[in-house]
């Protein structure tokens, strides 16, 4: 393996995530009903696309390879978790009351002191962490200006007042 020694553009970003599912409705009543993610295009049973403010998509979900499929076992390489970032705290706060609505279970709730973050899984276990940004000047810092993320509690009942 070459290892390269020039960092990457700064403006590079993520595009989108595509997810294998086994079954496209199912998916799609997390993703669109629950997260409320919007449908930019849909092929049948087979695909789906969604995003968010008319990106033409941040998630793909297909069931090309996978309809019917069980998830892959614990101990498997793959998906760690696909982590979606919320503008506001608020924002969050509204992610967080409707997964509740919508009786999903919470796998954690950290605050990483740069970011607030909740963790769940997807109706085809998929990891997912739904989380918000401090703003960076807020970031904990080392004596030597590293960054010093860790993980504390996060206090839900607080952000759920910020909804």
């Amino acid at each position: 393996m070459t290892t390269t020694t020039t960092p990457i553009d700064p403006d590079t970003r993520i595009g989108h995530v595509h997810l294998k599912v086994a079954d496209l409705d199912r998916a799609l009543g997390f993703y669109r009903d629950v997260l409320g993610f919007e449908v930019t295009q849909r092929y049948g049973s087979q695909a789906a696309f969604v995003s968010a403010g008319g990106y033409h998509h941040h998630i793909g979900l297909n069931t090309w390879e996978s309809r019917g499929g069980q998830p892959p076992p614990r101990g498997s390489t793959g998906l760690y978790h696909v982590a979606i970032l919320y503008p506001t705290r608020a924002a969050l706060a509204d992610a967080l009351r409707r997964v509740l609505a919508a009786g999903i279970d919470l796998d954690g709730a950290s605050d990483h002191g740069v970011s607030q973050a909740i963790y769940l899984n997807d109706p085809d276990g998929n990891g997912i962490e739904l989380y918000w940004d401090r703003p960076q000047q807020e970031w904990p810092r080392r004596p030597d200006g590293a960054l010093n993320m860790t993980t504390g509690a996060l206090d839900l009942q607080d952000l759920l007042a910020t909804a």
